[in-house]
């Protein structure tokens, strides 16, 4: 519902017996840091909102991505991850997501290795915020990009060694992008991972996109530089085996 307002989300998700939302659009615009919802003269009300449907913000989906050259960009997204870490503490929610993203290429393995380094320092500097300002908000890194394999991720998370990074584990692109068997997932990211996210998709060939579809994609690569797509599909409809994952958490006692 990327189009709607935050009351039509908080409305909705109360009338169909959701608990809470991850927010990552409002009324088309991605930057949660903008909407005039958030603005620090009405956080109160949007506090009273949520409390009066019972409805809780699980956390806020960012575009912070740590894979920039430009140590000018690299500030700016410290900056803006700082500012979404104090924005979840406000509204009483658990995480902000952020991206690794994009790495050298696999027969580059030491100039790989070095940026895997180099982007959990940058990581371990906002995990170092969450844990000194927002200690109730944590952070989780997507599976997605050049992370979207277990190995690569949990080399990341342990070169930061902070407890307040963790993994949100898109239990989709692994599967999908990486042709990573969910259990080795699992076991590999484990008590690291933090929060999920669900799709499915076809193996079969994507039909062509709509303009529409086109430029949605275009623009979340703009945002995501390790955006990949796949053929989507409703969840249940496609072929992801959504039991067996569920299973899988299980086995690594996941809560959340």
């Amino acid at each position: 519902c990327p189009d709607w307002s935050l009351l039509q989300v908080v409305t909705a998700a109360a009338t169909l017996g959701y608990q809470g939302v991850e927010l990552r659009l409002l009324a088309g615009e991605v930057d949660l840091l903008v909407c005039p919802e958030f603005s620090t003269a009405r956080q109160a009300e949007t506090r009273q909102l949520l409390r009066e449907h019972n409805v809780e913000i699980c956390g806020l989906a960012s575009s912070v991505r740590f894979d920039h050259d430009s140590a000018t960009e690299r500030a700016r997204q410290l900056d803006i991850g700082r500012r979404y870490l104090d924005l979840a503490a406000e509204l009483g929610a658990g995480f902000v997501r952020i991206f690794g993203d994009n790495l050298p290429a696999l027969d580059q393995l030491p100039e790989r290795d070095r940026a895997v380094t180099a982007i959990a320092g940058r990581m371990r500097v906002l995990a170092d915020y969450a844990h000194r300002q927002t200690p109730g908000v944590r952070l989780v890194v997507e599976t997605h990009g050049d992370f979207v394999g277990s190995e690569w991720m949990a080399r990341l998370v342990r070169r930061v060694g902070n407890p307040h990074l963790g993994v949100l584990w898109d239990t989709h692109n692994p599967w999908r992008i990486a042709g990573e068997p969910l259990g080795e997932t699992a076991r590999r990211l484990g008590s690291t991972i933090g929060h999920t996210h669900w799709k499915d998709s076809t193996s079969a060939v994507a039909p062509a996109s709509s303009a529409a579809s086109r430029e949605a994609t275009q623009r979340a690569r703009e945002l995501m530089s390790g955006h990949r797509e796949s053929a989507y599909c409703l969840l249940g409809e496609g072929e992801f085996p959504a039991v067996e994952c569920l299973r899988e958490l299980a086995r690594c006692e996941y809560t959340g």
